[in-house]
């Protein structure tokens, strides 16, 4: 896992791994981010065993045996976007954030399922009934394909919840 690690860091020919991880993110060496990095076993001298794969899948191999939900374990997604434009007809700054908090039954009907498997069944099925009726290939970005995948998803409690005020300037 450290040689994993060690080949996304800066190369010096003394410093270990754990080092230069404090460095490259600029948090001591006693920091809780640290304390849980060893116990994801980031540090270990644990060969990977994968013979091709990609640095996600490698990734992945190292965390799931730590992240693996147990049963009664709930999962939670939580997303956080901010958007800051100038409004255009004021010319006023501001700032649209847009959030979501959905956690999973249990660790089998996650929060992940629904966020990613529940919006693509939607958009089939309102296909399929007439009630997206775009042809050919297209992005979720129209509005004819999230106006409709959102609604449906507001009925199964996935809703963002938007928020809208003047930009602020940070003193």
């Amino acid at each position: 896992n450290r040689e994993f690690i060690n080949s996304f860091l800066y190369y010096h020919p003394t410093d270990s791994v754990e080092l230069k991880l404090y460095h490259y993110m600029h948090i001591d060496q006693d920091s809780d981010i640290i304390q849980k990095l060893k116990w994801l076993g980031i540090f270990s001298n644990t060969k990977i065993g994968l013979k091709q794969a990609t640095p996600a899948q490698i990734m992945e191999h190292i965390l799931k045996p730590k992240w693996q939900l147990q049963p009664g374990d709930k999962d939670m997604v939580v997303m956080w976007h901010k958007f800051v434009y100038r409004d255009k007809d004021s010319g006023i700054p501001m700032n649209l954030t847009s959030s979501l908090a959905v956690t999973g039954d249990n660790d089998i009907h996650t929060a992940m399922a629904k966020t990613v498997g529940l919006p693509l069944a939607v958009a089939v099925k309102l296909f399929l009934t007439g009630k997206i009726k775009l042809t050919g290939m297209h992005i979720p970005t129209d509005r004819l394909i999230y106006k409709p995948v959102l609604a449906e998803l507001e009925k199964h409690g996935i809703v963002f919840r938007e928020k809208l005020q003047e930009d602020v300037p940070e003193e």
